[in-house]
């Protein structure tokens, strides 16, 4: 019999008649051939609530009495529907996360699941149950009870779909599906038929709402298809798989990070282990590095800068002091006042001019750009946060967002599974669906997977060092390497330094160098930059998979592997399913080899 797992956020259970709403939803399910699993999130604010009682009675309460107090919420919802859906004449068992065996490690307020326990679900099901499920909650070895973080219940949703090999994993919350950005912001945003799981674990880490990056890991780590759709209407939604709604269209979403704090550590020596000296207090304190900026060094020096969230911005800085006199660093910088723009897209990797018309409209705004990163499926600028949403609606703008591309339909769930080739409950065996098993039963389910280290020792390298700080200087130098039919990969702009100037590298291949520095050289002449520099070959060292974001370690085992090996980092760009380094041409076989070792314990 098919099997569906349908989540219910807190809003969509705020209020008796939701529940009961909800309660029929499901009902109605299984009345059309499913076992039905709900997963059910507090009652509308209620989590906020129990926060500020907390907060009433000591501003440093302890972890594990917090988790104590919040798994209270669900335990509520869950009794209730439950009521529900016996008050309707239908069979309905609520269970928490202990008594549905979700087992998680001990970091309280933020746990992982290690194993969930399926028995007792299949026996409830069989017996003719829905059986509703506490979202957000597990217990650990101690039988302490944990909780997932904000957004936990999405995990325990997908996490769920994935070990009981679901037909369907259906979200629902108070939007219809996932939008080409915040529509409280942008009013003419696009609801998606189709999103992928890399450009939706990009949207969500960048603070699009709709789904939990970590559910989104799960989705992607074990082929679960997610549909995401309201509570109030039977609209379709937006179905989150392997593909895009086009891959031909570069850019399929946009998305802004407002409490940014960025820090740079100025003048730091270009030498081998210097990143892993700033990064490992940071990741001891399990501080959450998101751009993190390392541009090619002048006069034996360079500058690193990286964005961390606003709240975590004294404990960085703590960390970061800390590493300063280690790494004999000049100086270091903060502001607490910037937001990070981005658009992300699967074609972009496959399309020239991308970078050049997000940074042209930015620039024709007056917007300035104090940081660029870039990754194969994302490019993101740093803004004052003053101007942040404006410059939202400016990039939405300039890539039609708004527009339905041509020759697309909505789609179900029903054809996107069958579309995709997913193995579902039933459907025999397959190359994919046996992959998903030996994840499920060789690992714990949220541990760090890497999916490919790879190494390109096919492009070249340019700098332009002395970039004015002055909106439009980006839309000009990438105007001039578009004009040459330039392809660009990696663009890695630092952050000013404190005599107002900031240097801007970006990657090509190898063939177009003499073009690309041509056109750098003239643009750096018009602008009055300080001087051009580039290097022939480099190697590009990339380490992708499922988790990077939220295992803080990673950038620094790469940067522990390569500095025991005497490798110097010499450029570094992130993304949510990608860690990028760049290091000289003639260290990128060892480099790799490296790296591979280092991760033998999760490469998959």
């Amino acid at each position: 019999m098919p099997l569906i797992v349908q989540k219910f956020g807190g809003s969509s259970v705020a209020t008796p008649e939701r529940i009961l709403r909800a309660a029929r939803r499901a009902i109605r399910a299984q009345q059309e051939g499913n076992q039905v699993v709900m997963v059910v999130s507090a009652m509308g604010d209620t989590t906020d609530e129990l926060l500020e009682l907390a907060a009433k009675i000591t501003d440093r309460p302890p972890a594990r009495e917090m988790d104590m107090l919040l798994s209270t919420g669900e335990q509520v919802s869950v009794a209730l529907m439950a009521m529900a859906i016996h008050s309707l004449g239908h069979k309905a068992v609520s269970l928490t996360g202990a008594q549905i065996g979700v087992k998680t490690d001990n970091s309280f307020r933020k746990a992982r699941i290690k194993s969930i326990e399926t028995t007792r679900l299949r026996r409830l099901l069989d017996e003719g149950n829905i059986v509703i499920a506490a979202g957000f909650q597990g217990i650990d070895d101690d039988f302490n009870i944990t909780t997932l973080g904000r957004g936990g219940s999405d995990t325990t949703a997908v996490a769920l779909a994935a070990v009981l090999r679901a037909d369907a994993c259906e979200i629902y919350t108070d939007v219809d599906g996932v939008y080409t950005t915040d529509p409280r912001i942008v009013p003419e945003a696009r609801r998606v038929s189709r999103i992928s799981y890399d450009e939706m674990l990009e949207l969500a880490s960048l603070g699009a709402g709709v789904m939990h990056s970590r559910s989104i890991e799960f989705g992607k780590k074990f082929q679960v298809p997610i549909h995401v759709r309201s509570s109030f209407t039977d609209e379709p939604g937006t179905m989150i798989t392997e593909e895009p709604e086009r891959i031909d269209v570069p850019v399929s979403g946009a998305a802004i990070t407002r409490d940014e704090a960025r820090l740079t550590v100025h003048g730091v020596p270009d030498r081998p282990g210097t990143s892993l000296e700033i990064f490992a207090p940071l990741a001891a304190r399990n501080i959450s590095v998101d751009m993190i900026v390392q541009n090619v060094g002048e006069s034996g020096r360079a500058d690193i800068s990286f964005t961390v969230p606003r709240s975590e911005l004294d404990l960085a800085l703590e960390a970061v002091h800390e590493a300063a006199p280690r790494v004999s660093a000049e100086k270091i910088s903060h502001d607490d006042r910037v937001a990070k723009v981005s658009v992300v897209g699967l074609g972009m990797a496959r399309q020239t001019g991308v970078a050049q018309k997000m940074f042209r409209a930015l620039a024709d705004a007056g917007i300035n750009i104090q940081m660029i990163t870039t990754s194969e499926i994302k490019i993101s600028v740093l803004v004052d946060r003053e101007r942040a949403a404006e410059a939202l609606r400016i990039v939405h703008h300039a890539f039609e967002l708004d527009r339905l591309p041509p020759a697309t339909r909505p789609e179900g769930p029903e054809a996107a599974i069958a579309r995709r080739g997913v193995a579902v409950a039933g459907n025999g065996s397959s190359a994919m669906a046996a992959t998903v098993v030996d994840r499920l039963q060789s690992m714990h389910m949220e541990e760090l997977t890497i999916d490919d280290i790879t190494l390109d020792s096919s492009q070249a390298r340019v700098t332009i060092s002395g970039l004015p700080d002055r909106p439009g200087i980006a839309a000009r130098v990438f105007e001039e390497i578009a004009a040459a039919g330039i392809f660009v990969d990696m663009i890695v702009q630092s952050h000013p330094s404190s005599a107002g100037s900031a240097s801007l590298s970006f990657t090509m291949p190898q063939p177009q160098l003499a073009r690309s520095l041509e056109a750098a050289r003239q643009v750096a002449e018009a602008l009055g930059c300080r001087n051009v520099t580039s290097s022939p070959r480099i190697a590009k060292l990339s380490v992708s998979g499922v988790g990077l974001r939220t295992h803080v370690g990673v950038a620094i085992r790469m940067f522990k592997a390569l500095a025991s090996a005497g490798i110097n980092v010499e450029m570094i760009n992130t993304s949510e399913v990608r860690v990028n380094v760049v290091v000289d041409a003639e260290q990128g076989q060892r480099g790799l080899a490296q790296l591979q070792t280092a991760f033998a314990d999760v490469l998959r």
